[in-house]
């Protein structure tokens, strides 16, 4: 097998994996949206049934463009912008392990994400199918997709959020 078979399955495996991942959390919020906006005014968010909504749309629209591999960078880029919103709103505070509730999940998603922008999506892909697969080089696609996601997380937490307090 040649290594852009390899390279293309790799990148089918971790576009499916990172991509299914963002698919279920986002139904997961859209299942429960009231439930999910209670949790997002519990944690310091203004309009949280519009931030519950928002939610599901973003993790599912990324996680499916995802798994295409349509729109790879600017899907990758939401996914980086919704795992530092996340980040910053409930893990930071938590230390790095996920078993205290911390920012190592997050961050090793985002951090696939902006590899997989890198990578480009492979042979096994829509971008590809359409020409689009390697319009950028890897370097700028990358930082590109890192800091459209990090500035997207930093307007939307401007816009939207504020660190609770005690007594909230």
């Amino acid at each position: 097998m040649s290594t852009d078979r390899r390279a293309g399955w790799a990148s089918l495996l971790l576009r499916s994996a990172v991509g299914a991942t963002m698919i279920a959390h986002g139904v997961k919020h859209g299942r429960t949206l009231a439930g999910t906006a209670g949790w997002f005014k519990s944690i310091g968010f203004h309009r949280p049934e519009l931030q519950a909504r928002a939610s599901a749309v973003v993790e599912i629209g990324a996680g499916a463009a995802l798994v295409a591999g349509a729109a790879t960078p600017l899907a990758a880029a939401g996914v980086v912008a919704t795992m530092a919103v996340a980040a910053r709103t409930v893990h930071a505070r938590n230390g790095f392990f996920i078993t205290a509730e911390g920012w190592e999940y997050v961050a090793n998603l985002a951090a696939a994400a902006v590899a997989l922008a890198g990578f480009g999506p492979g042979p096994y892909s829509v971008d590809h199918l359409l020409g689009l697969h390697r319009r950028l080089p890897t370097l700028r696609s990358m930082t590109i997709t890192a800091g459209l996601g990090l500035a997207a997380s930093a307007l939307h937490l401007s816009l939207y959020w504020r660190k609770p307090t005690a007594t909230q």
